[in-house]
């Protein structure tokens, strides 16, 4: 499966979550619009911190999503492959693992701009 499918049989999934119980979704919602909320960071720099931990934790959802947002953030692949560099040197194995699924996810995603 593509990045571009994983990432929307998640959203299909979330958008489950939502009809079962709207709380949850909408906690999470908010609490994710005030982490973006603030001016000492800009998005692009918190979508990097965002996907550093989502490949730490190796969650590929996270991967996917937060590789998408970086792009709309303005994230370059130059950038993230040195940001893939710090999260491997902390996390080790598994993470090159997840940092090579995320310049995948990020090369999909790329290659259908171009």
């Amino acid at each position: 499966m593509s990045w571009v499918e994983k990432n929307e049989s998640m959203r299909d999934a979330l958008r489950a979550l939502n009809k079962a119980n709207r709380n949850i979704p909408a906690g999470f919602g908010a609490m994710s619009k005030a982490a973006m909320e603030g001016d000492l960071l800009d998005g692009k720099t918190k979508e990097f911190v965002a996907l550093a931990i989502a490949i730490g934790v190796r969650c590929d959802p996270c991967v996917g999503f937060h590789v998408e947002a970086l792009m709309k953030q303005g994230g370059t692949r130059e950038e993230l492959a040195e940001m893939l560099a710090m999260c491997v040197q902390m996390g080790g194995g598994p993470v090159l693992m997840y940092a090579g699924k995320a310049l995948e996810c990020w090369d999909e995603y790329a290659a259908l701009q171009d």
